[in-house]
């Protein structure tokens, strides 16, 4: 669950759904690859301040809950998201990069919103945790 941060000068609970699509819409993300994708969201988590309350891959996109600080725009927290995931999912996996042409892991667009705009934190972290299941499990509706 998210928690406040406090700093000097300021408190914040800044939350974000982020969805980014890979390249082509290609389907690379695999078991494999989420689970290497999570070990590197855990080392941006130590070396930034964006907390990863929950990631969700389906077969050619992954939605990132996150919480960071007043410091990153949303768009500098996609930004260190998708440069260090890619950089490093191609370093650790490079049967990866063969399965793309332009050797790039993300699409050049991505969705980011403000987590309560649309829908309570909890519905959202939901969604994001189901990503990839059966159409069996109803997802809830967002918009």
């Amino acid at each position: 669950m998210s928690e406040l941060i406090r700093k000097q000068h300021n408190v914040s609970i800044l939350l974000y759904h982020i969805v980014s699509p890979t390249k082509y819409r290609k389907a690379i993300l695999t078991k494999d690859v989420d689970e290497k994708l999570k070990e590197i969201c855990e080392d941006i988590a130590l070396r930034y301040e964006i907390e990863f309350l929950e990631i969700g891959t389906d077969e050619d996109h992954v939605h990132f809950f996150v919480q960071s600080v007043p410091m990153y725009s949303p768009k500098k927290v996609v930004q260190i998201i998708r440069s260090i995931t890619a950089r490093e999912i191609f370093r650790q996996m490079p049967e990866v990069k063969k399965q793309l042409w332009g050797g790039e892991i993300w699409s050049d667009g991505y969705f980011v919103s403000t987590v309560g705009a649309h829908a309570s934190e909890e519905v959202i972290k939901q969604y994001v945790k189901n990503q990839g299941a059966s159409s069996e499990n109803i997802q809830p509706r967002l918009f």
